[in-house]
């Protein structure tokens, strides 16, 4: 008789976890509050426009491609993908900007044209990081059950590259000593959720993950990644249930047997994959006394990353901007400090706008243009009141983007918007303290110190996402629901091919 696994909540690490597991021959059921498949990578729909509500830059592109093989689809002929060159714009002032590439050589002509002097870093920066990263990526491809995990050969021939003790600001300035040179291979660790001065210097290996292999946009926006994962899910036999939200993990003596529905209703199964916000999840979806590690007391003690002011716009018009483009505040060391240790509203902010008209004409009526603008803001332990400072910050946002860009009449085209503030995070769309990237990935929360793939508290329970182990973003994300996927098969004697041989 097939093993039953239910998924909680159909995001990416839920998705991947499912496609691969009914591939391999299980009886996968997806159960997903909304109406829709993706989570924080769904879409958002405005009338006639159409935008990602998270996610942007696809990044590790072949380890997507991985998880579709795996699941016995070809994601080459599922999704229509573009590599971004440049790969973004990072605007320091009216005077300055530069336009990275994954094209070294034209990297490097762009910083000497800037930075006279500093280009000779680039090229220790992608040999020191290219080591790192072949060092240190296979270590998130693996879980960290374990202690002694931190033992394996593997692991001891990666902890040189760890940059132990160093912020990324450190690693980043012993290559750039410029430090407007430096915060081009930085500003990353908002993706992290965390401050490049506080940010651990391992994590200088994003930069060069996009330096070296490039990013991507998906044709509609990255939310199709979800789309066509539910497809093939479905299409190898998992049942996925839209609008169907969990109230809870139903256990008996340590055990998940199955899960309660809100509507009442109970499915049990073998397995229980957890594909929802960690804090969320420990707070709502377990019955009082149940966990021993993960107490409400535990859940909030730990450190968790900043928040994003997100402002979706349909447009009547189409600006001459790249794809993605990226605007430091005119002090970005205090705008950083107001995110992450004030904790206060920071009205000099740095932003993100992505447009999408220079390369997808799917997102908007011809003429038009869908506009993403991201604010990194602090989470909710700050005393920030949003249902009072909701309107004034969305025009604030609104000036300092037609003062830094060349949108000046912006104003006098919106014909749709949409706001997602910190507190929206967490009230609509069930993010623990509106933090947006999920834990903190400093290096009391990573690896072994990360909540574990197979879930500790709780016999039967996986988590994918990026409240667990290898973190937030994308790639790791994937791979946390690969994780998950081949730890079942291997406790069930289940045979597999994975590019991921470390399970």
């Amino acid at each position: 008789m097939k093993k039953h696994v239910i998924v909680i909540g159909a995001g990416p690490g839920g998705l991947t976890s499912a496609m691969i597991l009914a591939k391999r021959g299980f009886d996968v059921t997806v159960f997903e509050k909304d109406d829709q498949v993706g989570g924080r990578n769904k879409e958002i729909r405005l009338g006639e426009y159409s935008f990602d509500t998270g996610p942007t830059f696809l990044m590790l592109k072949n380890v997507l491609d991985e998880v579709f093989m795996e699941a016995g689809a070809d994601g080459e002929k599922l999704l229509n993908y573009q590599k971004i060159e440049p790969m973004y714009r990072l605007v320091y002032d009216e005077k300055d900007s530069i336009n990275p590439s994954s094209d070294h050589e034209f990297m490097k002509s762009e910083i000497k044209r800037l930075f006279p002097g500093q280009e000779k870093g680039m090229e220790e920066y992608l040999k020191r990081e290219k080591t790192r990263f072949e060092k240190m990526f296979a270590c998130l491809q693996k879980p960290y059950g374990s202690i002694t995990d931190y033992f394996s050969k593997q692991f001891i021939n990666a902890i040189p590259h760890f940059s132990l003790g160093k912020s990324l600001m450190d690693v980043l300035t012993g290559y750039f000593n410029e430090e407007k040179a430096a915060l081009a291979f930085t500003f990353q660790a908002k993706y992290l959720g965390m401050s490049p001065w506080e940010c651990p210097g391992a994590f200088a290996l994003i930069s060069y993950i996009e330096h070296a292999y490039g990013i991507y946009h998906v044709e509609g926006g990255l939310c199709k990644i979800s789309h066509a994962m539910a497809d093939v899910a479905v299409k190898n036999g998992a049942k996925l249930h839209l609008s169907t939200p969990v109230k809870k993990v139903i256990t008996e003596n340590g055990k998940a047997v199955g899960v309660e529905l809100e509507n009442g209703e109970k499915t049990m199964a073998d397995e229980v994959i957890i594909n929802a916000d960690f804090g969320y999840a420990m707070t709502h979806l377990f019955d009082e006394g149940v966990l021993k590690k993960y107490t409400p007391q535990k859940v909030r003690s730990m450190k968790y990353s900043c928040s994003i002011f997100m402002l979706y716009l349909g447009i009547d018009k189409v600006y001459d901007m790249p794809h993605h483009a990226i605007y430091f505040a005119d002090d970005y060391r205090t705008n950083v400090d107001d995110i992450f240790k004030n904790l206060k509203l920071s009205d000099d902010m740095s932003f993100y706008v992505r447009n999408t008209e220079g390369v997808d004409k799917t997102n908007a009526p011809e003429g038009h243009s869908a506009l993403y603008i991201l604010v990194p803001v602090a989470n909710l332990e700050a005393d920030v009141d949003w249902e009072k400072e909701k309107e004034r910050y969305t025009e604030l946002v609104i000036d300092t983007v037609i003062k830094k860009t060349v949108m000046k009449d912006l104003k006098d085209h919106i014909k749709a918007q949409k706001v997602i503030t910190p507190l929206d995070w967490q009230n609509d769309y069930n993010v623990y303290n509106g933090a947006t990237f999920n834990l903190a990935h400093n290096l009391g929360q990573m690896l072994y110190s990360r909540p574990h793939n197979k879930f500790e508290d709780v016999e039967n329970v996986y988590l994918t996402g990026g409240g667990t182990h290898p973190g937030s973003g994308l790639p790791t994300i994937y791979e946390s629901g690969r994780i998950s996927a081949n730890m079942i098969c291997k406790k069930y004697g289940v045979k597999y091919e994975s590019k991921n041989t470390l399970v």
